[in-house]
């Protein structure tokens, strides 16, 4: 298997954009979280309008900027490429529930309608494993025949993780995703667990998004499937490729985007020649408010394939402060050059 380097950044699938061309149309947005995730209760992005549409540019702000240049990438492929032709016009989605105590499950499942599949949140910092039984086993109570998921963002060491899964496996468990920080790591839960007959698939998310070489995941066969997000892997047509090679079934995720996110992740999905997971794309109902009046939430489980404009009045409701919109902007002047470098000849 080919070596697909991820370092230096990938460049855009579209010529490199000049500077003032993308602070022309560069608007920067914080909007409110209805629970906290990811340790967000503010989500910050900078939306950049190009001649085919719009593009998200919002890695969150502990990245540096080599790995904030794929986002980059990503955001000017959907507003200077646009993206490839669609293979499906809908696209599965699946619930996904914060480290939230249990009794606030079925809450947060109402905001998403009927679903078919539900991601938990497990592993948070200074919460225990019986919080997540509890999570978890409310899931299953409140969705009987919905295929559940379990996110750990490598959250547990190898031992945890294999105690965790085999203690929630017993609500049924469709996979784990990222339940240890290490490709190694992945590996060895994925032997003990399959040793044990423990039926539980393992995801892999960070260690294919956050690696050099993206394909090492699937080189060391430490897990059963991925997890592909659209902004980390500096685009649809970079994710398309990355899939490709890497041979295992593909889950297309979020990274916490508006409808303008979203709508690319919803292009990736609809690119790929096989999609046999429902998608971690409906995280907009986590949001208190969107840039766009129609947001891209699920409906029946399901997000239909459409495009995404901003409305202006919510750009300039959910405008940053000035403060944190020069730190954005800055942000993209710096990061745009380490793009420019990276495609020089």
């Amino acid at each position: 298997m080919p070596a697909l380097p991820m370092d230096p950044p990938a460049p855009p699938a579209a010529p490199l954009p000049g500077l003032d061309e993308l602070l022309a149309g560069a608007h920067v947005v914080s909007l409110p979280m209805r629970v906290k995730f990811r340790g967000v209760l503010q989500r910050e992005a900078l939306l950049l309008r190009g001649p085919l549409g719009w593009g998200e540019f919002s890695p969150f702000p502990e990245y540096g900027d080599a790995e904030a240049s794929r986002w980059l990438a990503a955001a000017i492929e959907a507003g200077w490429a646009g993206f490839p032709a669609p293979l499906r016009d809908s696209i599965p989605v699946n619930a996904t529930v914060p480290a939230v105590p249990a009794h606030q499950v079925p809450e947060i499942l109402a905001r998403f309608g009927r679903v078919d599949a539900v991601k938990v949140k497990v592993a948070e910092r200074g919460q225990s494993l019986d919080d997540d039984a509890a999570r978890v086993a409310a899931v299953r109570e409140a969705l009987p025949d919905a295929a559940i998921r379990v996110d750990a963002n490598g959250g547990w060491n190898v031992p945890e993780a294999v105690t965790a899964l085999r203690r929630l496996a017993a609500v049924g468990l469709e996979y784990a995703e990222q339940p240890v920080p290490e490709i190694a790591g992945l590996a060895e839960v994925r032997r003990q667990l399959r040793a044990g007959g423990v039926p539980v698939l393992i995801a892999a998310d960070e260690s294919v998004r956050k690696e050099d070489d993206p394909l090492k995941v699937a080189r060391a066969g430490a897990a059963d499937l991925i997890v592909v997000k659209v902004a980390p892997l500096g685009g649809v047509r970079r994710a398309l490729q990355i899939v490709a090679q890497a041979g295992l079934p593909a889950v297309v995720s979020s990274a916490l985007d508006t409808s303008v996110g979203i709508r690319a992740g919803l292009a990736l999905a609809a690119a790929l020649p096989e999609l046999p997971y429902a998608c971690g794309l409906g995280t907009v109902s986590l949001l208190a408010a969107d840039v766009t009046q129609d947001s891209l939430v699920p409906d029946d489980g399901t997000i239909a394939l459409r495009d995404v404009r901003p409305a202006p009045e919510l750009l300039d409701a959910h405008a940053a402060s000035r403060e944190r919109r020069d730190w954005w902007l800055d942000r993209l002047r710096r990061v745009r050059a380490v793009l420019a470098t990276s495609t020089a000849p």
